[in-house]
């Protein structure tokens, strides 16, 4: 699969660039396509270099390669977007196994909202889904490392870790007196995209994340839910933190007809692209409720905004994460760079970056609740039909 396909995570994972960029840098000579705009100095760079140099205390922590990186960090991150990040060499595998659907560590996707690392979704089955995380519950360290001023990518970094070993989070969640420690086994996490079954006459079809065996994944099972007489689908989207825009362009297309607008990618100039259904539209005529919360993200919020706006498909559950923007993944010499590219509306034109799809009809989960009252809800609606 080629990299520069659109990404749609709600959360981040780093990437790193180094390359032509270093080697320009380090030994002065700029091997580049595109060369610096001549209102950039680059000497302050240098001098707070050689500062370094003669200055610092301890020249064995002088890496020139590392301070580049470094310094490309610094000026993603100047940008003040969450998702839009600079990744090392190892960084930019641990984001591959992720699309892919398979590495090590304690099975949850993360995110910052409104200055706060979070939990987007935890993963299930996983420690984390084990642990007792939920959507929404604030991260406030990482061992013993308070997250306030961590990057996604440093966030990411210092969960992950090889199947055995232990990692310790600082939690609070909403509704409880003061926080709580979580010690969290890593395991190997292999997500799958789906599942599905049919039982007394409802289809239940849950899309854990877009990756990139999710278009093929759906149209097997899509192939064995027509062969049933049953018209009626619960589409679970809860705790999906995305993946890749084509991949939901696709699955979108088994619901609406051919020609419908899935989603509007809007970008810097102003301008605005349109992604079409292209069928083949089999469940069109089909009762469908699509479940939501928190933890449904980017991707998945298009999903279901997509629904909603062509085919007045209800939404149950919670408010959706709120993650409206479309990153696309450069390959550099030595690493990535993974950039928001454009906004992304849904049909009707609503952009819902940190704001996130209200449901139609608003069903919460209780603090201790073993009966899943939503998709309870979801059945009932789909039975009365």
């Amino acid at each position: 699969m080629s990299m520069k396909k659109k990404i749609i995570f709600g959360f981040l994972v780093a990437i790193l660039i180094g390359g032509s960029f270093y080697g320009g840098f380090f030994y002065g000579k700029l091997q580049c396509k595109i060369c610096p705009p001549e209102d950039i100095d680059f000497s302050l760079f240098w001098e707070a270099y050689h500062k370094l140099q003669e200055k610092f205390v301890d020249k064995s922590k002088i890496d020139p390669k590392q301070i580049i990186y470094g310094a490309i960090s610094g000026m993603v991150k100047s940008l003040g977007d969450p998702y839009t990040v600079f990744l090392t060499p190892e960084e930019t595998k641990r984001f591959v196994e992720d699309v892919k659907g398979t590495f090590e560590g304690v099975g949850m996707e993360i995110g910052i909202k409104k200055g706060q690392l979070q939990v987007i979704a935890p993963l299930e089955g996983t420690p984390a889904f084990r642990a007792g995380l939920k959507a929404g519950d604030k991260i406030l360290k990482i061992n013993d490392t308070p997250t306030t001023d961590l990057t996604l990518e440093e966030a990411v970094s210092m969960i992950r870790g090889p199947k055995g070993t232990k990692v310790r989070l600082t939690i609070y969640r909403e509704g409880w007196e003061k926080e709580k420690e979580i010690e969290i086994v890593r395991d190997v996490i292999e997500v799958p995209s789906m599942r599905w079954e049919e039982k007394d006459g409802i289809i239940y079809i849950k899309i854990y994340q877009f990756t990139e065996k999710a278009s093929l994944d759906f149209a097997k099972a899509a192939i064995e839910i027509l062969k049933l007489p049953s018209r009626k689908i619960v589409l679970d989207l809860r705790d999906n933190p995305g993946g890749y825009l084509e991949v939901a362009q696709d699955i979108a297309g088994w619901f609406l007809e051919k020609g419908k607008t899935v989603v509007i990618e809007e970008f810097a100039n102003g301008e605005r692209k349109e992604y079409k259904s292209e069928g083949p539209s089999y469940f069109s005529d089909y009762k469908i409720v699509v479940l939501i919360n928190g933890g449904t993200a980017s991707g998945a919020e298009i999903l279901a905004g997509a629904l909603r706006d062509n085919l007045g498909i209800l939404l149950i559950g919670e408010k959706s994460f709120g993650k409206g923007s479309v990153q696309e993944l450069e390959r550099l010499r030595e690493g990535s760079l993974k950039i928001t590219i454009a906004k992304w509306l849904t049909p009707s034109g609503k952009q819902i970056s940190d704001i996130g799809l209200e449901p139609d009809e608003v069903v919460k989960m209780p603090e201790g609740e073993e009966r899943d009252l939503q998709l309870e809800r979801a059945i009932e609606i789909l039975k009365s039909l």
